[in-house]
C-alpha cells in the first residue's frame, strides 16, 4: 500500500496544515482601513508586474478590491500559471495556495498572507486517517475489486498525490460527475473525499443515489464491511461548515416571502437542500446566473455570505438575497486573510523578504499534478 506523507507536527492530526505560523507584527495590527488601503495600493504599484494578487470569491470586500483576479480556487490557480509574475499572493486558504504552487512555474513563488487560513473540510481528510481508511477499505472487499479514489479540489496536496498513486484524480464541483465516470471506467468502486454532500449530490445526478455508504474516519467500526462490499460509492464523512448550515426551511422561508425568487445553491449543500433549490452550481455558475439575470429579478444565493454580498454590490439591478438571511455564515478560514496581513506581505516583498511561502515537496507536487492532469483529461 502506498502511504501519504504527513507533515511533521506535534500531534497526529492538526488544525493547521503548516506549523510555521508567523504572527502579524504589532505595527500592522492597528492599521485603519484608509491607511492600509493606500499602503496596499502603493506597494502593488511599486512591485508592478512582479506580483499578482488573487482573491477568492469568499473573501471580504477589503481584500477583493485589491485583487488582480477574483474567482474560484482552481480558476485562480490557472490565472497565476498564466501570469508572468514572480510572486503570487493567494488570498484564499492553504489548499488553494498549494494548488497554485503545483501548477505554476518553478520561478514563481506562492505566498499565503496568513498561514492560519486552513480549510476545515480539507483538514477532515488528513494523511494518517486516509492511510488507515484505505487499509481497512481494501481489506473489506474482494481481492479482484478495485477502489478508485477521487478527491475534491478542496483537499491538501498530499491527498491529491495519494489519489494519483492509486489511479484516481481530482475534481471540481463542476466536473465531479465526469470524475466519477472516469473512476468507474477504471475500477469497481469510488472513494470520494472529503465532501460527503458533493459526493451524494453527484451520485444522485448519475442515478446512483442508492449505491452510497458513508465512511466516518472517526468511527470506522460504525460502517460494516458488508456495506462496503454492497455499495459502489464510498463517501468520506467530511463537509463544508458553511454549506452544511443551509436547510430546506431556508428555501421555504425565502419562497414564502419572495414567491418570485430563483433559488441557487452550491453542491456542497445537503442533498435535500439541493433538491429544494431551482438551480445548483459552483461559485462560477452562481456568478454567471446573476450576471445573466434580467434587471429586477430576485435570486437567493445558498453559499458563503461574502459572495452573496459581492454579487449584490456588483449587480445592483438584481435583487440578490443570502438564502438564510442574517444567519448566513462567512468562511472562518477565509476570514484569517486579514487586509493587514496583505499589507504586511506586500511591504515585506518590497524589502526583499518572502513571508508565508507555500511550497509543496517536489515528489508530492509531481504526483498531485498527475491527479490534476487526469482531471483536465475529463474536461476535454
Amino acid at each position: 500500500m502506498n502511504e501519504m506523507e504527513t507533515a511533521s507536527l506535534e500531534t497526529d492530526l492538526s488544525l493547521f496544515k503548516y506549523d510555521h505560523l508567523e504572527q502579524l507584527p504589532p505595527a500592522y495590527r492597528t492599521l485603519g482601513e484608509t491607511e492600509r488601503s493606500d499602503r496596499i495600493a502603493a506597494a502593488k504599484a511599486e512591485l508592478g508586474d512582479d506580483v499578482v494578487v488573487l482573491g477568492h470569491n469568499y473573501q471580504r470586500r477589503e481584500i477583493v478590491e485589491h485583487a488582480d483576479f477574483v474567482g474560484d480556487s482552481y480558476g485562480l490557480s490557472k490565472r497565476a500559471a498564466d501570469a508572468d509574475a514572480e510572486y503570487v499572493i493567494f488570498a484564499g486558504v492553504t489548499f488553494m495556495a498549494e494548488s497554485a504552487d503545483i501548477i505554476t512555474d518553478e520561478d514563481q513563488t506562492v505566498l499565503l498572507p496568513s498561514m492560519e487560513a486552513s480549510c476545515p473540510m480539507a483538514g477532515m481528510a488528513e494523511a494518517l486517517q486516509v492511510d488507515a481508511a484505505w487499509a481497512e477499505l481494501t481489506a473489506a472487499i474482494d481481492v479482484d475489486t478495485e477502489i478508485v479514489p477521487v478527491t475534491y479540489m478542496n483537499s491538501y496536496a498530499d491527498l491529491k498525490a495519494f489519489c494519483a498513486e492509486q489511479g484516481g484524480l481530482v475534481c471540481t464541483s463542476s466536473n465531479a460527475h465526469r470524475a466519477f465516470e472516469y473512476a468507474f471506467e477504471r475500477g469497481d468502486k469510488v472513494l470520494f473525499l472529503p465532501d460527503k454532500h458533493l459526493g451524494a449530490n453527484t451520485a444522485h445526478r448519475l442515478g446512483l443515489a442508492d449505491e452510497t455508504v458513508q465512511w466516518d474516519p472517526w468511527d470506522a467500526e460504525g460502517t460494516d464491511a458488508s456495506e462496503i462490499r454492497e455499495n459502489d460509492i464510498l463517501l468520506w464523512d467530511g463537509y463544508c461548515q458553511v454549506h452544511e448550515r443551509f436547510r430546506v426551511d431556508h428555501v421555504e422561508q425565502v419562497r414564502a416571502k419572495h414567491p418570485e425568487a430563483n433559488v441557487i445553491v452550491h453542491p456542497e449543500c445537503r442533498r435535500e437542500v439541493v433538491a429544494a433549490a431551482d438551480e445548483v452550481g459552483s461559485t462560477a455558475t452562481i456568478r454567471e446566473a446573476i450576471e445573466n439575470a434580467d434587471p429586477g429579478e430576485t435570486w437567493a444565493i445558498g453559499t458563503e455570505i461574502h459572495l452573496a454580498n459581492h454579487l449584490g454590490r456588483w449587480h445592483p439591478e438584481v435583487n440578490v438575497l443570502p438564502l438564510c438571511g442574517d444567519a448566513c455564515m462567512d468562511c472562518n478560514a477565509m476570514r484569517q486573510i486579514d487586509p493587514n496581513y496583505l499589507t504586511w506581505v506586500l511591504e515585506e516583498l518590497l524589502e526583499g523578504r518572502e513571508r508565508n511561502v507555500i511550497e509543496v515537496a517536489p515528489e508530492e507536487k509531481a504526483r498531485a499534478e498527475l491527479a490534476l492532469d487526469r482531471m483536465l483529461e475529463i474536461q476535454g
